[in-house]
């Protein structure tokens, strides 16, 4: 049967959590056979392997499995791409889940553009950080930065507040649009949703925003990818991926509709923030020095890009001179994170 989606979910020692995972997907469809989920082992020490074995032993026709070796979210990403059959291809990461509700009406979205031959080549939808042990939810949607109830082109999108960024978990691309994009993943590193939520726009010529809350992100989990200490220890990582997006476009030449290239700019200098900031907060001096190297960098590469990240108020707040202005800027970030709530 003709897949509408691929449900990608990258496991590594997942076992605690991939099932609240997987029922999500299947009940939230009613067991659909018109979608696909594709666990993705990736090197996994505990009963990962077995269980996912397990689900596409129940449910064969909706559930493959792929064994690899362990390389990371980004490749056990790729190798869920690589491997998908349907139309579109979101991932969703083994700790969190989906919202029935919000799924289904997604579904019926998707199932009607086949329909009418209508292509879309990027379906947007809000998420929602889930933070447990507090009891709270925050919802990320994007009203008045996008068009709602109509497929719309990037002349057509407005302002993105700083909260408002277009990340993994609102994102579903076509499957060919993916493919297209050459995502430069590289192995064994953190924070690779940032260029899987960059790269790739340029090639989406059409898309889509539903406001519904579907994605469901758990915050919380000690060592997260997004704890502020495990960001400082992973730094090294954060510059990576940074210099990867940075390489990838000049993007006042390179992305020719300028409301992309605009939003995309603001998208990257939040990362070159975040690189600046997070220097400033590590107590080891090496990272402060790495910071100024990446600057430099940008300012070779590209001078518009540099003036832009580097003149705006992200780029001055980040990088105040002097022990004091450091003390200034990592305020100013603290007063930020809880203004916007972004983790």
């Amino acid at each position: 049967m003709h897949k509408i989606i691929s449900f990608g979910i990258p496991c590594y020692n997942s076992a605690a959590d991939m099932d609240h995972c997987i029922t999500s997907i299947l009940e939230g469809s009613n067991f659909a056979e018109d979608i696909e989920i594709i666990i993705v082992d990736d090197g996994s020490k505990d009963e990962t392997p077995a269980k996912a074995d397990e689900w596409a032993a129940r449910y064969p026709s909706i559930i493959k499995v792929v064994h690899q070796e362990n390389g990371g979210h980004g490749i056990a990403l790729l190798a869920g791409l690589r491997e998908a059959q349907g139309t579109y291809y979101k991932v969703v990461d083994s700790d969190d889940w989906l919202d029935a509700a919000a799924l289904s009406t997604m579904l019926s979205l998707l199932r009607g553009f086949e329909e009418r031959d209508m292509r879309v080549d990027l379906f947007i939808s809000n998420y929602v950080y889930e933070k447990v042990y507090e009891g709270k939810h925050v919802t990320i949607s994007y009203h008045g930065a996008l068009p709602r109830k109509k497929v719309f082109t990037w002349d057509k999108i407005g302002y993105f507040r700083p909260d408002q960024n277009l990340l993994m978990h609102s994102l579903c691309y076509r499957v060919d649009v993916l493919r297209e994009a050459n995502l430069p993943l590289p192995a064994h590193t953190f924070y690779v949703d940032n260029i899987y939520a960059y790269v790739p726009l340029p090639h989406c010529k059409t898309m889509y925003y539903a406001d519904i809350d579907l994605y469901r992100y758990f915050i919380g989990r000690e060592g997260q990818s997004v704890n502020e200490a495990t960001m400082i220890r992973r730094l090294d990582q954060q510059f990576r991926i940074t210099r990867i997006m940075m390489n990838a476009y000049h993007l006042y030449t390179d992305v020719k509709e300028p409301r992309l290239a605009s939003y995309m700019m603001g998208y990257f200098t939040m990362m070159m923030s975040v690189c600046s900031i997070f220097s400033k907060l590590s107590e080891e001096d090496r990272w402060k020095e790495e910071n100024k190297r990446l600057w430099a960098e940008l300012k070779e590469y590209d001078e518009r890009m540099y003036r832009h990240a580097r003149c705006g108020i992200l780029g001055i707040g980040t990088n105040l001179p002097t022990k004091a202005g450091e003390k200034a800027s990592i305020g100013l970030y603290r007063a930020a994170s809880k203004i916007f709530k972004f983790n």
